[in-house]
């Protein structure tokens, strides 16, 4: 009878360590990806506020999942694929794929993140052989998308397009809606 007594503090030992781990596990995996990225040393505003799905691997591999593609404005025009990989290891992402920044109206893949270790207020891009440092505060809140180009940058675009369509035209057309 003690023999069974004690095999059940054992069951029930080894039942309640089961049941931690399992309760451990589904928390990890009810982490947002903007809790995520804190943890691994990243700010959370890497990624926009349009995330629908992510999964993350035991080697750090992930994709995430946005509702769309999009937008976000930094120091620099930022586009988000819908389907983003990479590689997540603690204070860095390589292997990064769905992310481009804007440059002189040219978009160039990101292809790693990096922030200093220890911690500093610095954060590093590579974008093919670049590495661009920014100030690390702009990306410690998580920002929303916006579906297309517009702004600043598109307004430039389509101010130097008329500029250049009426100045074209105006040689040849006395009443060209540029020459009002």
């Amino acid at each position: 009878m003690a023999f069974l007594s004690g095999n059940s503090h054992l069951g029930l030992a080894l039942f309640s360590l089961l049941l931690f781990f399992s309760v451990s596990n589904s928390e990890k995996n009810h982490l947002s990806v903007y809790e995520i990225l804190p943890k691994y040393g990243l700010p959370s505003g890497l990624l926009p506020s349009t995330v629908t799905n992510y999964s993350l691997a035991e080697d750090g591999r992930f994709v995430v999942e946005l509702e769309n593609p999009c937008y976000v404005q930094f120091d620099y025009l930022v586009y988000y694929d819908k389907h983003i990989t990479g590689r997540l290891s603690y204070g860095s992402i390589t292997d990064l794929k769905g992310i481009q920044v804007q440059r002189f109206f040219l978009w160039f893949d990101v292809d790693e993140i990096k922030v200093d270790l220890p911690p500093s207020e610095s954060i590093y891009f590579q974008v093919g052989i670049i590495n661009k440092k920014l100030d690390i505060d702009q990306f410690k809140t998580v920002h929303s998308c916006r579906d297309g180009v517009s702004g600043s940058c598109a307004g430039f675009l389509d101010r130097f397009l008329q500029v250049l369509f009426c100045s074209l035209l105006d040689s040849v057309c006395l009443l060209c809606p540029c020459q009002q």
